[in-house]
């Protein structure tokens, strides 16, 4: 479904070249069991997943619903639902859930769907809407009372590099600099509680998922790739503005990679987490 002509058009901006979807599954595999962990799932929930992406999430989240519950994914992009529709196929779980196109800020949910979901969910989707608000308060809507409303989020000001790599922090700062000149906010994660109030719910709940590792943790190379891979999925964006000119993008990226080596380096990270409910009417 296209965003309604109305209002500018949200864009992400790491695309959905084979790279990056490469990159969303590793990040899945990184971060699905502290998520699932925080969401407190109990069985036999009906579940709304905006912006379900590659899927990966969404079928973990219907995994632990079990059979008595039904889980509901939302995408805009034709890429993402494919991949997602492959990747349960390949893993024997194309009936654990459906897949339905359609934009965050107008939910294609029939009059029988709005208000019915236990559980309605989003991560990384806030940080690439121009107006956030909007999509929270369609996920309040969708919501049963006293259902729950759960908002997952980056707020970039929290990354921690140590020791510090040259150049790092200043590639970053550039990378989240488009989100301005896109119209996005790259410190969502930070307004999550608000835009629950905002958007009619009650918060309940808020914490941090820690994304982070250290040399010598098994997983480190996957952080360090991951990170790389956000910026470098970037680099369109933050060469067209003028931030960074290539050799000095370059130079940082082979920089940083360099210091992954070290005995002694760390990333230090958290995804912003926060929890409201539907208010009984």
């Amino acid at each position: 479904m296209e965003a309604p002509s109305a209002r500018p058009a949200d864009v992400y901006i790491h695309g959905t070249v084979p790279e990056e979807q490469a990159r969303l599954s590793m990040l899945n595999d990184l971060l699905n069991g502290p998520s699932l962990d925080a969401l407190g799932l109990m069985g036999g929930e009906r579940i709304l997943d905006v912006g379900s992406g590659l899927g990966q999430f969404t079928r973990q989240m219907a995994r632990a619903a079990g059979p008595s519950g039904y889980v509901l994914g939302i995408e805009r992009d034709a890429a993402q639902r494919e991949q997602a529709t492959q990747l349960a196929a390949d893993a024997a779980e194309a009936d654990l859930v459906t897949f339905r196109a359609g934009d965050a800020t107008a939910l294609p949910l029939t009059p029988d769907e709005q208000g019915t979901f236990d559980v309605v969910h989003t991560r990384f989707l806030l940080e690439h809407v121009i107006d956030p608000l909007a999509v929270v308060r369609q996920m309040v809507h969708a919501a049963r009372p006293g259902g729950r409303i759960v908002l997952a989020d980056d707020d970039h000001e929290v990354l921690r590099v140590w020791p510090e790599p040259p150049g790092l922090y200043d590639l970053w700062r550039a990378y989240y600099r488009v989100y301005d000149r896109l119209g996005n906010d790259p410190q969502v994660g930070r307004r999550l509680v608000s835009l629950l109030h905002e958007a009619g719910a009650d918060p309940r709940r808020n914490t941090w998922i820690f994304f982070g590792s250290c040399s010598g943790e098994p997983r480190f190379r996957q952080f360090v790739e991951n990170l790389i891979g956000v910026i470098d999925s970037a680099r369109a964006a933050i060469l067209a503005h003028a931030f960074f000119d290539e050799t000095y993008f370059d130079e940082t990226v082979a920089s940083f990679r360099a210091w992954s080596q070290r005995p002694d380096a760390a990333i230090w990270y958290a995804l912003s987490w926060a929890e409201g409910v539907k208010r009984a009417t």
